[in-house]
C-alpha cells in the first residue's frame, strides 16, 4: 500500500514522503495512529494544504521532546530485583518495567517508546534508548541491583560481589584454558617428588645394608670352616 507520511518514521521516511508499506503495517499502525494517509489524489491535496500546520505541530512536539530529554537523561534509574550470587536475575526486566519506573519518576512514557532489544537478565548498568519523538531519542541509565546499597556502588563505579565472582570465574577459566598449573599444585607436586626420592634412597640403603650383612655372615662361616 502507498501512504503519505505525516511525520518522520524511522527506517521509512520523512514527513510528506510517499512510501510503499505492507498492508498490515498500514492498517494496524500507520493509519490508526494518524502517522500516515492513503496515497491518493484527495489526500495529496489535503497534505499540501495542511503541510504548514503539520510542520508547525511537529516542531512544537519536537521542542517539547527535547525539553523532556534534558530532564530524563540527568537521573540514574534504579530497579531492585532478586538475583543469584553471580548476578543472574530470577526473572528479567523488560520494557514494561522500565516504562513503569519512568512513569513513577514523573515522565509520560509508553511501553513502545522504550527501545529494548531483549529483556535484561543480569544486575549492572544498562544504557537504554527512549524514543521521545520521531526525531528525538534519549539514552538513559538503568541500574539493576539487589539492594539500594548495591545500586549506589554500581553508580559510583565500585565492584560488586557479583562482578568479583564473575571476574574470579573468568580468571580460572583463562588459567585452565591455557593449560597452566596453579602455584599451589606445583608446590604439592614438588613435595611429592621429594618424598618419592627420599623413599627410593631409603630402600636403596636398606638393600645395601642387607647385602653387607649377608657378606659378613659368609666371611664368618668361611673362617669357622678353616
Amino acid at each position: 500500500m502507498e501512504v503519505i507520511l505525516l511525520e518522520r518514521i524511522e527506517r521509512l521516511g520523512q514527513m510528506g514522503d510517499v512510501v510503499v508499506v505492507k498492508d498490515g503495517f498500514a492498517r494496524n499502525f500507520l493509519l490508526p495512529k494518524n502517522k500516515a494517509l492513503r496515497a491518493n489524489k484527495e489526500n495529496l491535496e489535503f497534505f499540501e494544504k495542511e503541510k504548514i500546520n503539520l510542520e508547525a505541530k511537529n516542531l512544537k512536539l519536537k521542542t517539547e521532546a527535547e525539553a523532556v530529554s534534558e530532564k530524563i537523561t540527568v537521573n540514574n534509574y534504579i530497579i531492585i530485583r532478586q538475583a543469584s550470587d553471580t548476578g543472574q536475575l530470577y526473572g528479567s526486566v523488560n520494557s514494561g518495567d522500565i516504562k513503569e519506573k519512568l512513569q513513577k519518576e514523573g515522565f509520560s512514557i509508553e511501553k513502545n517508546q522504550v527501545v529494548l532489544d531483549r529483556p535484561i537478565k543480569e544486575i549492572g548498568h544498562h544504557e537504554i534508548r527512549v524514543k521521545l519523538h520521531p526525531e528525538v531519542t534519549s539514552n538513559i541509565s538503568i541500574y539493576i541491583s539487589r539492594s539500594q546499597e548495591e545500586a549506589e556502588s554500581l553508580i559510583k563505579g565500585e565492584v560488586t560481589n557479583a562482578e568479583a565472582v564473575k571476574e574470579e570465574a573468568v580468571n580460572l577459566e583463562e588459567i585452565f584454558d591455557e593449560g597452566a598449573v596453579p602455584e599451589s599444585v606445583t608446590e604439592d607436586e614438588a613435595s611429592l617428588d621429594e618424598d618419592v626420592n627420599d623413599n627410593e634412597a631409603s630402600e636403596e640403603e636398606v638393600t645395601n645394608s642387607e647385602t653387607n650383612e649377608n657378606l659378613s655372615e659368609e666371611e664368618v662361616k668361611e673362617k669357622s670352616d678353616t
